[in-house]
């Protein structure tokens, strides 16, 4: 009844106006392949895997140029993706799932990454910004011709002491993501998937400001990595 959503609860409207948009889309960013499976770079992957395990669904339906699978969560339907394209193109199938779906970037769209200026065992969320040199995102922002979309980047880099970046010690880069990651990094970013998966409900249910405020670390968690 009308008069029931106009004198519900926030959330109640919420859901009540949720009924009427299209599924909330969730892409995760890695490159396809075993070769590529436990690298720092497929940390997107690794978190849509990790949703989708809890959710009781597999992602493996092919459509956009990802592999795909749906569900609901926090009473909306939601699709969760793993392009198909390698990272460096990512934004063609992200455009893709965009237009498939009728998807606002800026209000249905959630993009999860790795992050370099993070230290492993943190992420951020945030609503805009450039790409900072993550070619993933890069291409996303092209194919959209816009850097109004939802991101939640997780950290990858490595908890340098600080007298290593003095001393002009190298940072990692390209190698460092696309290797194999130790089995105790695994540990710890398994832990992580786990609070990413609850972030990306509190999107879902409350939107980013909420969840920003629940799960976003001070700035000193922000490590000395450097971007892909």
């Amino acid at each position: 009844m009308p008069e029931a959503i106009e004198n519900g609860k926030p959330g109640q409207q919420q859901a009540a106006a949720d009924t009427n948009r299209g599924p909330f889309v969730v892409v995760g960013l890695g490159n396809p392949g075993l070769d590529y499976q436990w690298t720092p770079h497929n940390a997107g992957f690794m978190a849509i895997d990790r949703i989708a395990q809890q959710e009781g669904v597999v992602v493996q339906n092919r459509r956009s140029r990802a592999l795909t699978a749906t569900c609901r969560m926090a009473g909306r339907a939601v699709v969760l993706a793993k392009p198909e394209t390698y990272m460096n193109l990512s934004g063609a199938s992200v455009a893709a799932l965009v237009r498939e779906f009728e998807a606002d970037p800026a209000r249905d769209l959630l993009v999860i990454y790795d992050e370099l200026d993070l230290v492993l065992g943190t992420f951020k969320i945030r609503e805009r910004g450039s790409p900072a040199g993550h070619n993933g995102a890069r291409s996303i922002t092209g194919a959209l011709g816009t850097q109004e979309w939802l991101r939640l980047r997780i950290g990858v880099g490595l908890n340098l002491p600080p007298e290593a970046s003095a001393a002009g010690g190298r940072r990692p880069g390209r190698d460092y993501l696309l290797s194999p990651m130790r089995k105790v990094d695994l540990t710890v970013l398994d832990e992580v998937l786990d609070r990413v998966a609850q972030a990306t409900r509190r999107i879902i249910q409350d939107g980013p400001g909420p969840a920003m405020n629940e799960f976003n670390r001070k700035d000193k968690d922000e490590g000395p990595g450097t971007r892909d």
